[in-house]
């Protein structure tokens, strides 16, 4: 398993960014911003992730997704933890913004990441359709921080 800063046309990895966030006008907004990684096995891209410098020390991940076949095989926390240990000297906050869903909300927490905030109907007021994730309509963004030491 390698994690390496991609540098190639990121629009190769749409599909990836998809998963994350399925409203491609929304990737569009930020896909060229900040700094993509990804984490290679075998020979194939499985994850990938971009994160964006918001100021005053905190690093934002806008955009986290494995692959379905390879998800639940510790690939997404491979990345957070890279992340971690890469922008700690540089950062003193890392957070995310993820809808309020069972699926993700447990996995930041898991890895160490506490809610922050919310901001409320940015998926009702920012998507052109609703977002369904595990079978509950996505409304509220819940940011989610982690100090890094």
């Amino acid at each position: 398993m390698e994690i390496r800063e991609f540098t190639g046309d990121r629009r190769e990895l749409m599909d990836l960014f998809l998963l994350a966030d399925e409203q491609e006008e929304m990737v569009l907004r930020y896909l060229d911003c900040g700094r993509v990684f990804v984490l290679e096995d075998s020979g194939e891209i499985r994850a990938e992730c971009l994160v964006t410098d918001e100021g005053s020390g905190v690093l934002e991940i806008k955009n986290i997704a494995v692959k379905p076949q390879y998800q639940g095989k510790s690939y997404g926390k491979a990345l957070l933890e890279f992340l971690i240990r890469m922008f700690s000297k540089g950062f003193s906050v890392i957070q995310v913004g993820t809808g309020d869903s069972p699926l993700t909300i447990p996995f930041y927490e898991k890895c160490g990441f506490v809610r922050h905030h919310v901001v409320k109907d940015y998926f009702i007021e920012n998507y052109d359709h609703p977002i369904i994730e595990a079978g509950v309509q996505l409304k509220d963004m819940v940011y989610l921080r982690r100090e890094l030491k």
